[in-house]
């Protein structure tokens, strides 16, 4: 599998929901971007990783997790395809429960398989960071890692999924409304859920990421689609800086012809209101 190298220019894949734009930074505080991004127009795939274990690791977990997931999904869970590492030991994916995804038992067929592969995607990024920490003699929580949130539409037509593990964020904005779709896996929105008050823990304290051990639950949804919706897909070096009223006043200005322009506009509002971490949008509108 080749590693993705991060564009520092926007970058542009046409998906059949529509165009799509992405754009990493460094910030103006870190010295390296640990940031990933993919866009894969013949997948229908999107996805954002942050990297984590300091630069090079750092870097390499989130390359890493994005070329695995890519692979993965691209042979259908056929990992003894050619370019397979024979390095890696033979992957099986854990059985998947819908249950938590679909408790109404609502999903076609169709929709079930591809949320088998998908769980099984998460897992096989998951395990080849893992094992690479392994080797190094850093299976105890301390290596490389990194977060994974993206979108993939399998078919033209198809249902959009959303996976996601860390506190890389999907929004929609749809109507006017920004709506953030996943929940931060983090000890911050856990104590804020539990009614915690006062002494809070950090912001960017994960609950689960890929790479540091072998078990993860990732978050997979279905999103249904309307012409028009405007996903974004960011790391926390906007999300951290930026309140949501500053991202909606960012993308209600947002036109067909603008979004590249648009995630320029995310990454100096992040930078001006004083992120410290690498920053990463992508942009993703429905056709209306």
């Amino acid at each position: 599998m080749d590693l993705l190298k991060p564009p520092r220019q926007p970058d542009t894949k046409r998906l059949d929901l529509g165009l799509a734009f992405g754009l990493t930074d460094t910030g103006t505080v870190r010295s390296s971007n640990e940031d990933n991004l993919v866009l894969d127009p013949a997948l229908g795939l999107v996805a954002v990783a942050d990297g984590m274990g300091g630069h090079l690791d750092g870097a390499l977990a989130s390359a890493n997790a994005l070329a695995a997931l890519v692979h993965y999904i691209r042979t259908a869970g056929d990992i003894d395809a050619p370019d397979s590492d024979d390095t890696i030991p033979k992957f099986q994916a854990s059985a998947f429960d819908p249950a938590q995804s679909d408790p109404d038992a609502t999903w076609t067929d169709d929709t079930m398989r591809a949320m088998i592969t998908l769980h099984g995607a998460v897992e096989y990024a998951n395990q080849r960071l893992f094992q690479a920490n392994l080797a190094n003699g850093r299976a105890d929580g301390s290596g490389m890692g990194t977060t994974l949130t993206g979108m993939w539409q399998p078919a033209p037509g198809a249902p959009v999924f959303v996976f996601h593990v860390g506190d890389t964020r999907l929004y929609r904005w749809r109507a006017g409304q920004l709506e953030q779709i996943t929940r931060d896996q983090t000890m911050y929105q856990q104590a804020i859920e539990s009614g915690m008050k006062g002494n809070l823990p950090a912001r960017n304290l994960l609950l689960q990421a890929l790479g540091p051990y072998l078990d993860i639950r990732p978050e997979l949804l279905t999103q249904p689609v309307e012409p028009g919706d405007l996903y974004l897909l960011c790391s926390d070096g906007l999300h951290s800086a930026c309140s949501d009223e500053r991202i909606a006043s960012i993308l209600q200005q947002a036109q067909p012809g603008s979004l590249s322009a648009c995630c320029e506009q995310l990454v100096a509002a992040a930078k001006q209101d004083g992120s410290r971490d690498n920053i990463t949008v992508v942009l993703a509108p429905c056709r209306a």
